[in-house]
């Protein structure tokens, strides 16, 4: 199934609204301007009779529509606010520096705005982002084998207890706690969306989760457990043909992954994630849908929670799965990632070898 646009009326009423559950997944082409918007166009509604209602940008261009420059159409959501392009071009000039509400005021921006924009983006404020960004580089030192002393200070720490206490929240523990040569091992991968932590052993993928996701340090801690204490820092050969697979997903030049995977989950989860790993890239389906695929139609509601239990994210792609109205719905990556997931997909959906 593929997306069917909501009738004109809902998709109107989410116009006026600037709903952004739709952005991404629906465009207005105003007859009387001959434009094109995104649904959360910050400019003055046009009357329901001027608009018609798109899936896609190639089909408003199609019908003769031109993007507008209020909302930037063609431009990632993100881009569309300057205020983020500015601060994420200064978080990647130095990301090393420890930003403060200050340094974003000497830019002659308003934090509270700065706050709420990157927020509505990215799930997190920019100092957030940046802290993350920070704990990245101690992250990469422990992989290396490092002391966590070195792992402080390249994070750009200057009290070993801060450390401690901003790595625990970020993976559930401190990083003292990890294992030498651990059955199971962490890494941390840099994508487009954001980072991720992936947990492998010798021969499979046990977690693939972004990094900012809440639920993270509880599945890091179930692995630990799983693993009888013997989680640490580093990779395997699987690691690294997981890292080239995603680089190919984000490059656009395949959809499909390989590399094996370890399930933790109950009979009928696995049997739903098996089910994810059957919609094509570039397709979407319903809970309702999925509940049909694995011959159980009326049970949508654990349907969904297999699909929010789901640790190994992209691979199994559970943001394939939306509502039943079209609306994107829960996503523990957060719903911007999601809309830009499907966005992604859109380019494999004749050429996906699934």
């Amino acid at each position: 199934m593929m997306f069917d646009l909501p009738d004109h009326h809902t998709l109107y009423d989410a116009l006026c609204a600037r709903d952004d559950r739709y952005d991404g997944r629906a465009w207005v082409g105003v007859s009387s301007t001959g434009i094109f918007c995104r649904l959360t166009c910050p400019a003055r509604n046009p009357k329901p009779e001027n608009c018609q209602f798109f899936p896609s940008i190639s089909a408003c261009i199609e019908a003769g529509f031109r993007p507008c420059k209020r909302c930037r159409p063609l431009a990632p959501a993100a881009a569309a606010e300057p205020v983020i392009q500015m601060l994420l071009n200064a978080l990647e000039a130095d990301p090393s520096y420890r930003f403060r509400e200050e340094d974003i005021a000497a830019m002659g921006l308003d934090p509270s705005t700065v706050r709420r924009a990157f927020k509505r983006h990215y799930g997190m404020t920019f100092l957030e982002m940046a802290r993350q960004r920070r704990l990245r580089d101690g992250f990469t030192t422990l992989a290396n084998g490092g002391p966590v002393i070195d792992a402080q200070l390249d994070a750009g720490f200057e009290s070993a207890s801060a450390f401690r206490t901003a790595f625990g929240k970020l993976m559930g523990q401190s990083p003292g706690s990890f294992a030498k040569d651990a059955l199971l091992r962490a890494d941390w991968i840099d994508t487009p969306l954001g980072a991720m932590v992936t947990v492998c052993d010798a021969r499979t993928v046990h977690l693939l989760e972004f990094i900012d996701r809440k639920a993270l340090p509880r599945s890091l801690k179930k692995l630990q457990s799983y693993a009888k204490g013997s989680l640490g820092f580093g990779s395997f050969d699987v690691t690294a043909q997981l890292k080239a697979e995603l680089a190919a997903f984000f490059a656009g030049q395949n959809a499909a992954f390989s590399v094996p995977l370890a399930y933790h989950g109950s009979a009928f989860t696995q049997q739903v994630w098996r089910a994810l790993r059957e919609i094509p890239a570039g397709e979407t389906r319903s809970y309702s849908d999925m509940a049909q695929a694995i011959n159980r139609p009326t049970a949508m509601r654990a349907v969904a929670r297999a699909n929010g239990a789901n640790q190994i994210a992209l691979i199994i792609p559970c943001h394939r799965v939306i509502g039943a109205d079209g609306s994107l719905t829960g996503y523990g990556g957060g719903l911007w990632r999601k809309q830009r997931l499907i966005e992604l997909e859109q380019n494999y959906r004749t050429t996906s070898p699934r």
